[in-house]
């Protein structure tokens, strides 16, 4: 098999080393050269594999490269992640067996094959989040409708402490927003920590908070680029290394911005739902491959907002 480089948003180095590294250990040749990857394999054959790092890409893939292989492969301090878990569901639902998904060690017991299955994939956890916080940064109160709390507790209590208030019905989480933020500190870690994934969105709603919130970005050391046009709509930052500093201001204004990554302009938007006047944002693609009609649900929700044919 032969396959290049994989892409994905400029956040930072995305280094594949734990994903080959990991592959080589279960029996598979690999050749890199010329930027694509050459790969060769007799069997896969389990083993222990101690990952440096908590990746969630890399213990993903070694599930699903460790499913059909010989004997048992482990896991140490595997991702932990919801989605880590739900993926063993998943497999397990159509013969797999994987023991210990969604703590730091998982083990893997290969099969001969699998079966077809129908299965429902959970929740989004961070559109759940995104939501959750421009609601909060709109002064709102929105029901978020089959949502698994626990999956984004970090967020929740975050939220709370910045002032808003929460019901939990079943799986219906009601939050009702104050008439002025207060500012946090937040600190991104792997899960179960706060997610890297949240801090963009989270960053721009504290841009209206009442007081000064200081973001240690942990994961990525390029998730920043968004705060260049954030400050174009007069927010108030400073960034030093991982450290970004908001200064939250009364309001910012409409402008003309360019989202460069995913989330990055996920809090975008949220700052065009905040601001006086219109904003535009640009290079939509990025915000669509996370947000499935995003749109549609904000006007849906009461926002002034609609895409343009470009």
């Amino acid at each position: 098999m032969t396959f290049s480089y994989p892409g994905g948003c400029e956040i930072g180095a995305r280094p594949i080393d734990l994903h080959l590294s990991s592959f080589r250990k279960l029996g598979v040749n690999i050749e890199e050269k010329g930027g694509f990857i050459y790969c060769k394999c007799d069997k896969i054959v389990g083993t222990e594999i101690d990952l440096d790092f908590p990746s969630v890409g890399a213990t993903e893939n070694i599930i699903l490269l460790s499913v059909l292989g010989e004997g048992t492969t482990t896991i140490i301090n595997a991702a932990m992640e919801p989605e880590i878990e739900d993926l063993a569901k998943f497999l397990n639902r159509m013969g797999a067996k994987i023991v210990g998904a969604g703590t730091n060690v998982i083990k893997i017991t290969g099969v001969k094959n699998l079966k077809d299955v129908s299965y429902k994939i959970m929740s989004d956890r961070i559109e759940a989040g995104t939501f959750l916080c421009m609601t909060a940064a709109t002064g709102g109160k929105v029901v978020l409708s089959n949502i698994e709390t626990e999956h984004i507790t970090p967020v929740v209590h975050k939220l709370e402490e910045c002032g808003c208030k929460f019901e939990i019905k079943e799986k219906k989480l009601i939050i009702s927003a104050p008439k002025k933020l207060k500012a946090v500190d937040i600190k991104t870690m792997p899960y179960p920590g706060f997610p890297t994934d949240m801090q963009s969105v989270f960053s721009s709603m504290l841009c209206v908070a009442k007081g000064t919130s200081i973001i240690i970005e942990n994961i990525f050391e390029n998730r920043y680029k968004y705060i260049s046009e954030l400050n174009k709509m007069g927010a108030r930052t400073q960034i030093e290394g991982k450290t970004l500093v908001i200064k939250g201001t009364r309001h910012l204004n409409g402008a003309n911005i360019e989202a460069k990554d995913l989330r990055g302009g996920a809090a975008l938007v949220l700052a065009g739902l905040v601001a006086k006047g219109k904003t535009r944002v640009q290079n939509i693609q990025f915000i669509q491959r996370g947000y499935e009609d995003i749109e549609r649900k904000l006007f849906n929700l009461g926002a002034k907002i609609k895409m343009e044919n470009t």
